[in-house]
C-alpha cells in the first residue's frame, strides 16, 4: 500500500522521468541516431539536447515520449538535459559517444574479474575513464515486459568496478578503448544457468513455440508462485535444520586439539570409493606445520574448486564458505591465526546430490606470498557427518521459465542504441533433447532483439562453447556438439553475425574455463569484420569436401598454420556411423584417409572436448568444430 501511494504522488506530480539505462557516466553509441524516451505529463512539450542537437516533442495521453538525437561522432565528456515545460529539467553529467556493447547470455558471460584474476594478475589494477560499465540487476516477469530495469548505474572502469563485472565485457572494453580510441560502454545482461528461451518474447514463442509459451503461463498466478517459493524455501530450511542439529562435528571436528587419529585416511581425489553417492555432511581435516618463519602471517588458502558446498576452518576458526560447486575457493586467513608446528585446516563438506570431491587440475595451498606458496597434501582425515535424504524441493527459479528474462534485463532497456550484441549461451540447452532446436531458438532471439531495439541490422557475435568434460578417443554423439554446431550454422547464414571459436580455450575439469581474455581479442576480432574491415580473416572454414582416390578432400578457406597430422576427424558411410580417421594438412587442404569404402559424411571436433583439435589457420585461430556431407 506505501509502495502503491508513493507512485501514486509521483505519478501525480509527473515530473519528467527518464528509464534507468539513462543515467550521468553513460556512453552513447556514435554514427547512429540515439533514441531517449522517458516519461512526463500527458501533453506536456519536451526538448532533449546533447552537444549542440536538440530535438522536441510531445508527451502522448499517457505521457509517454520519444525523441531520436541525430548520428554524432565520438567525442565528450557532454552533458544531456530533458526538459520539461511544467518540470524542472533533467541533467545527466559525463556524457560520452562512442561504441556500446551489449554483452548477455548465462554464467560464462556473467564470469566475473575476480573470478579470472589468477590468470591476468597485472590486469587488475588499472583503471580507464573511457570505459563505463552498467550491470543490469537480477529481474523477472512472467506476464509482460518489465517498464524499467531495477536501480543500477553506469560506472567508470576501474579494479572496483570492474571486480564483479563481466571479465568479457572487461577486457573488450580496453582492447577497442586502446584500438579505437573512442570511448567504450559495455552493459551486461547475463544470468548463470539460463536457458536461451528465457531470453525470447513470448509473442514469438507463442507463434513458434506454443508449448514453451504456455510454459511459462503456468508462473502468471502469484499466489501458486509464492506458494511454491515458500514451501522450497521451508522445505531446504527444514533439511539444514535437520542436518545441523545431528550432526556430531558440528562444535567439535572443527577444534584445532580435537584427536582425529582414529579417523580414516583418503586421498581427496577418491573420498568415497565404495559409495554412488553421500548426501548429507562429511567432515575432512589435514594437519600441516606452519613454520617459524611463517608464524602469525596472514595467509590465501586455495582450495580448488569443490564439489558441491562447503564450509573451511583454520584451527577451528571459519575462513570461508561456498554454497555450490563452480566458484573457485580462495580463502583468506587472517594475520595471528597460524601458529608454528600444527595446524589444522577443516572442511565440512554439505551435498544434496551426488558426492562430495575435489576437482583436478586445480591449486590446493596455502599462498604466503608471489613465490611463497606451502601446498596441500592429497592426504586427508576422513569422518562422515549425518547422511540424510534427498533435500525435498527449491521452489521455482522464474529466471529459466521461457521470456521471463527478456521481459526482465533486455526490453526494458530497447531500443538503447547499442554497436553489436555479444552472445556466449548454450550450455543449459545442451542436453541432446533440447540442442536440436538450439538453432531455431537462436535466430528466433536474434530475430527479437533485432525487432525491440529497431535494428534489423544489429550485429551478433555469438561465442561458441568451449571444451569441457572428459575427452573421448572414441566418437561422441552430444548436446554440446550439437549446440556448437548450430551456433556455427546460425552465425555462417546471417549475414550481421559471425562466431568466436573458443574450442582450445575450455578446461577439462572446469565449465567456466578462466581464459576470457583470449576470448574478447577473438570478440573483438569478429566485431571488426562485421563494423570496420570486412577482410578481417577469422577462423578456417572448409569451403567444399570431395572424394579423391579413397581420400576426402577439404579445401580450406585459409592455408594452415602449419603442415602435418591433424586429430579429431571423422568419417561416416550411408549408415551415418563415424568413425576415427587419420588426417594431414597441407597448405590450404586436408587430407582425410577414410576408412569407410564409401564416405558420405565428415566431422572435426565433434566431442565434449576434442581435445587433441589442432586445426588452426594462419592467423592462429582455431577452426570450429563441424559436421558436412562430402562433396558439397
Amino acid at each position: 500500500m506505501l509502495c502503491a501511494l508513493a507512485m501514486s504522488v509521483t505519478l501525480c506530480s509527473a515530473e519528467v522521468r527518464l528509464p534507468q539505462i539513462f543515467q550521468s557516466g553513460m556512453v552513447l553509441q556514435r554514427g547512429t541516431n540515439i533514441p531517449v524516451w522517458g516519461q512526463a505529463n500527458p501533453q506536456e512539450n519536451v526538448v532533449v539536447s546533447l552537444n549542440k542537437k536538440k530535438c522536441a516533442t510531445v508527451t502522448d495521453s499517457n505521457g509517454r515520449w520519444r525523441v531520436d538525437l541525430p548520428a554524432m561522432k565520438a567525442g565528450g565528456p557532454y552533458i544531456l538535459e530533458v526538459k520539461g515545460e511544467k518540470s524542472e529539467a533533467i541533467s545527466l553529467t559525463d556524457v560520452w559517444v562512442g561504441d556500446v556493447w551489449l554483452c548477455s547470455g548465462q554464467s560464462n558471460m556473467e564470469t566475473t574479474l575476480e573470478r579470472v584474476s589468477p590468470q591476468y594478475p597485472d590486469e587488475l589494477n588499472d583503471s580507464n575513464n573511457m570505459v563505463r560499465l552498467f550491470h543490469v540487476q537480477y529481474q523477472t516477469d512472467t506476464r509482460q515486459p518489465s517498464a524499467d530495469l531495477r536501480p543500477t548505474a553506469w560506472k567508470r572502469l576501474n579494479r572496483e568496478n570492474a571486480w564483479r563485472f563481466s571479465s568479457i565485457g572487461y577486457f573488450l572494453g580496453k582492447q577497442l578503448q586502446r584500438e579505437k580510441g573512442v570511448a567504450q560502454g559495455l552493459i551486461e545482461s547475463a544470468w548463470g544457468g539460463t536457458p536461451i528461451e528465457a531470453w525470447i518474447a513470448a509473442d514469438s514463442l507463442a507463434k513458434y513455440y506454443p508449448v514453451l509459451h504456455r510454459q511459462t503461463q503456468l508462473y502468471q498466478n502469484d499466489a501458486f508462485v509464492q506458494a511454491q517459493q515458500r514451501a522450497g524455501m521451508l522445505a531446504n530450511q527444514r533439511w539444514q535444520e535437520i542436518l545441523d542439529q545431528g550432526d556430531p562435528g558440528v562444535g567439535k571436528y572443527t577444534l584445532l586439539d580435537y584427536d582425529d587419529s582414529q579417523w580414516a585416511e583418503v586421498n581427496q581425489y577418491n573420498l568415497l570409493p565404495d559409495k554412488r553417492e553421500w548426501i548429507g555432511s562429511l567432515w575432512l581435516r589435514q594437519h600441516i606445520t606452519i613454520s617459524k618463519e611463517h608464524a602469525g602471517k596472514a595467509a590465501q588458502l586455495l582450495l580448488g574448486t569443490l564439489y558441491d558446498s562447503d564450509v573451511t576452518y583454520v584451527n577451528g576458526v571459519q575462513v570461508g564458505s561456498t554454497g555450490y560447486q563452480y566458484p573457485p575457493r580462495r580463502y583468506q586467513v587472517p594475520e595471528g591465526l597460524l601458529r608454528e608446528g600444527d595446524n589444522v585446516i577443516t572442511i565440512r563438506f554439505v551435498n544434496k546430490n551426488g558426492k562430495p570431491y575435489f576437482i583436478h587440475e586445480k591449486p590446493y595451498r596455502l599462498v604466503f606470498g608471489k613465490d611463497d606458496v606451502q601446498p596441500l597434501d592429497e592426504q586427508w582425515k576422513l569422518q562422515t557427518g549425518l547422511e540424510m535424504p534427498y533435500s525435498i524441493g527449491r521452489g521455482i527459479d522464474l529466471q529459466y521459465q521461457p521470456s521471463t528474462l527478456f521481459n526482465g534485463m533486455i526490453s526494458p532497456m530497447a531500443p538503447f542504441a547499442v554497436a553489436g550484441v555479444l552472445w556466449y549461451q548454450g550450455e543449459s540447452n545442451a542436453d541432446t533433447r533440447q540442442a536440436s532446436d538450439y538453432a531455431s531458438l537462436l535466430r528466433l532471439m536474434m530475430a527479437n532483439w533485432r525487432q525491440a531495439f529497431q535494428r534489423p541490422q544489429l550485429p551478433f557475435v555469438i561465442i561458441q562453447l568451449a571444451n569441457y568434460m572428459e575427452p573421448s578417443a572414441q566418437p561422441q554423439n552430444t548436446g554440446w556438439s550439437m549446440v556448437r554446431e548450430a551456433q556455427r550454422v546460425v552465425a555462417k547464414e546471417d549475414k550481421y553475425a559471425e562466431l568466436a571459436v573458443t574450442i582450445d580455450r575450455g578446461e577439462t575439469v572446469d565449465i567456466h574455463p578462466l581464459r576470457k581474455k583470449d576470448v574478447a581479442e577473438r570478440v573483438a576480432l569478429a566485431f571488426e569484420r562485421l563494423l570496420w574491415n570486412p577482410r578481417t580473416v577469422l577462423s578456417p572454414e572448409v569451403v567444399k569436401a570431395t572424394i579423391e582416390n579413397n581420400q576426402v578432400v577439404c579445401t580450406l578457406s585459409q592455408p594452415l598454420l602449419r603442415d602435418g597430422v591433424l586429430y579429431e576427424f571423422e568419417v561416416a558411410g550411408a549408415d551415418g556411423r563415424y568413425v576415427n580417421a587419420e588426417a594431414e594438412g597441407r597448405g590450404s587442404q586436408i587430407f582425410i584417409k577414410s576408412p569407410v569404402a564409401q564416405p558420405v559424411s565428415i566431422r572435426y571436433a565433434w566431442k565434449n572436448n576434442p581435445i587433441r583439435a589442432n586445426v588452426y589457420g594462419k592467423n592462429g585461430l582455431p577452426m570450429s568444430p563441424f559436421q558436412q556431407t562430402v562433396n558439397e
